[in-house]
């Protein structure tokens, strides 16, 4: 596919960014939803080995990318609001949503917000975790972002270069396609408000706050209202070194049966990381969907 075309669309809270491979046809369209701390042009690589004349859009999330930054991504359920009204701007063409991690999460809650819109979806191990996990989490004071590591995060870069060359070796980006991890440094970058070099385009206090409020948001609250078919791709699941360990699935194994899934898959060979290590079996499984 050529380079995506870029968009905005104002929403109540600030303009959400959208890119666009191909036009709306006969057949569906395709919404793909990135995962936390990410942005839309790392499905670069599952676009391009899509067949030609497929119809792609794929937004920013709020605080991501060029999409606008709020105080604070503690309410998970906010990016999806964020996204209703590009959900409907498409009204009338039948969407395949693919989200990945937090992504799948925000797109469980699309379906259940726009039962009609969707045709089909497609979760790559969702942050969707046992539904014990969520209780009382939410009457739990919101923690203060800087106490998260990943707030402590490098933000400050002179190049893309060199970002790619500071992360190509080390893990999990060293799992990744070249490629993938390219664009993920090439577009993951924003000009620094200082004017020197380049920042991070999720800022690491944001990241940092999705991060400690997953459990918050308890999406077992709407995943009844899910009506469409699923498709649900996981990742092994094990002891995890830490709470930044992302070489373990933290889908809860209960979720497609509780989805009615039409198809629930162990992809054993991956991580979480799914659509960066594997771009051309994830594009496969669009286009047999589609």
């Amino acid at each position: 596919m050529t380079e995506p075309r870029e968009h905005r669309i104002a929403t109540p809270n600030g303009d959400i960014c959208w890119f666009e491979w191909g036009t709306p046809g006969p057949e569906a369209s395709l919404l793909l939803l990135h995962a936390t701390g990410f942005h839309a042009r790392l499905w670069d690589q599952v676009a391009a080995a899509l067949p030609a004349g497929t119809h792609v859009v794929a937004p920013d999330h709020r605080g991501h990318g060029r999409s606008f930054k709020p105080a604070s991504l503690a309410d998970w359920a906010g990016n999806a609001a964020a996204l209703l009204p590009l959900v409907d701007r498409f009204a009338g063409t039948p969407l395949v949503g693919c989200g990945h991690s937090m992504g799948g999460t925000v797109l469980t809650r699309l379906a259940a917000e726009r039962p009609d819109a969707f045709r089909h979806l497609i979760l790559i191990d969702p942050v969707i975790m046992d539904p014990g996990l969520y209780e009382g989490q939410a009457t739990l004071p919101v923690p203060d972002p800087a106490e998260h590591p990943v707030a402590r995060r490098r933000n400050l870069w002179a190049s893309a270069g060199e970002m790619r060359a500071r992360f190509a070796d080390r893990p999990p980006y060293s799992r990744w396609e070249p490629q993938v991890l390219a664009d993920y440094c090439d577009h993951g970058l924003l000009p620094a408000a200082s004017g020197e070099g380049y920042e991070l385009a999720c800022p690491p206090a944001l990241e940092a706050s999705m991060y400690q409020n997953a459990l918050r948001t308890d999406p077992h609250a709407w995943l009844g209202d899910v009506t469409t078919p699923v498709t649900l791709i996981r990742a092994p699941q094990g002891a995890r070194g830490d709470a930044m360990d992302f070489s373990q699935s933290p889908t809860w194994t209960g979720l497609g049966p509780a989805l009615h899934a039409e198809r629930d898959e162990l992809w054993n060979e991956h991580s979480h990381f799914i659509p960066m290590e594997a771009p051309g079996r994830v594009a496969g499984l669009i286009a047999a969907t589609l």
